[in-house]
């Protein structure tokens, strides 16, 4: 009987390629499974062998799961388990969680948005954005919050601090990368 303390056998060489196959999807889903957060490339590949294609096997974990209210999606780099949006509203009513589980003002979820499409963006940035400056109270909550952090400093004069999202904004709305934000309206314009 294998033990804990033993460590993994990431080849299984002593499997046909059929079931040495299923082994592999059955960790990579076990480890999706039980992280709360997305498990990157790199913790996956760790309980799978050097000849498993990681992408090829995700891939039947999905097709697998077809039919199922929940799904293994690529978000913030990584993979998650997540319900189907289509369940969004039952899960809501079950869980009595109201409109609005994120909790977010307007005037904060607008902020969210102009750090994320112009980043790395200063105040001055977002004042010329908003007309007016943003208080520091609520950037101190977005950054509480983990969904903005500092970035580089800004070549401007007194090379004041920028802002740029961080993985928590991408878990948060579900994202991969910026790069599947909707288009903004200058661009789609």
């Amino acid at each position: 009987m294998k033990t804990d303390t033993e460590p993994l056998d990431r080849e299984l060489a002593d499997l046909q390629p059929g079931p040495r196959w299923r082994e592999w999807m059955n960790r990579i889903e076990a480890v999706i499974f039980a992280s709360s957060r997305p498990v990157d490339r790199q913790a996956l590949q760790r309980v799978v062998g050097q000849g498993a294609n990681l992408d090829l096997l995700i891939a039947d974990i999905q097709a697998g799961l077809a039919g199922k209210p929940y799904e293994v999606a690529a978000v913030a780099g990584g993979w998650i388990f997540r319900t189907r949006p289509r369940y969004a509203s039952a899960i809501r009513a079950a869980a009595d969680l109201g409109g609005d589980a994120h909790g977010f003002t307007e005037e904060e979820l607008a902020v969210l948005c102009a750090v994320a499409y112009h980043q790395p963006i200063d105040r001055a940035g977002l004042a010329d954005i908003f007309g007016r400056q943003i208080s520091r109270d609520l950037l101190g909550r977005l950054r509480y919050r983990g969904l903005i952090a500092n970035g580089p400093k800004s070549p401007g004069p007194g090379a004041p601090h920028t802002f740029v999202t961080t993985p928590e904004f991408l878990l948060t709305f579900d994202l991969d990368s910026l790069r599947n934000l909707p288009q903004s309206a200058e661009e789609a314009g």
